[in-house]
């Protein structure tokens, strides 16, 4: 059964989920900021504050309804997303209402510069240049890769050492003159 928090240690408990800060959210907490650091070191040392905060997170990501499985098909979604689905035969970019849900949800950004000649009323307008954002695709397969399930980047070591770790150590032993 967990001790019972106090007022303070379940508003640190909140204020750790916003920034996964320690020491801010000690101080947001109440706590004084001379000793906010060492109190949010505190607090999440202590089992009863660690079990909390678990219990929050996993309030959290069911209320939200994000998990690994969710994030791993968002960068999946990325991962596949063709830049000819947004563009026209002729490079130009389609209009955003015709564009798939993943481009509209996921971009990180559209610039769009005029550039004009002439001025008054007898300036026109000579290029229209659009630059589209997208994620970076690279980075997008580095997270899955990194993904517990695929394991692209998963580095294997043999630890089986067939009996060779103490020949091995007798040897580096003898050769540094030790009596090991």
């Amino acid at each position: 059964m967990s001790v019972k928090l106090t007022a303070k240690q379940e508003q640190f408990c909140h204020e750790y989920l916003v920034d996964l800060n320690a020491t801010q959210a000690a101080a947001r907490a109440g706590y004084s900021k001379k000793t906010a650091k060492d109190m949010g070191c505190q607090n999440l040392a202590k089992p009863n504050i660690a079990e909390r905060i678990e219990a929050l997170k996993a309030e959290r990501m069911e209320r939200i309804q994000i998990s690994a499985d969710y994030v791993l098909q968002r960068l999946v979604e990325i991962d596949q997303m063709d830049i000819a689905e947004i563009l026209n035969d002729d490079f130009s970019v389609k209009p955003l209402r015709e564009w798939p849900e993943t481009w509209r949800r996921t971009l990180s950004g559209v610039d769009v510069s005029e550039y004009w000649e002439g001025s008054g009323e007898g300036r026109e307008m000579t290029a229209l240049l659009k630059k589209i954002k997208w994620p970076d695709k690279l980075r997008n397969l580095e997270l899955i890769g990194r993904h517990v399930a695929v394991g692209a980047f998963r580095e294997v070591i043999d630890h089986n050492h067939r009996g060779e770790v103490k020949t091995i150590t007798r040897r580096i032993v003898d050769a540094a003159g030790g009596t090991g």
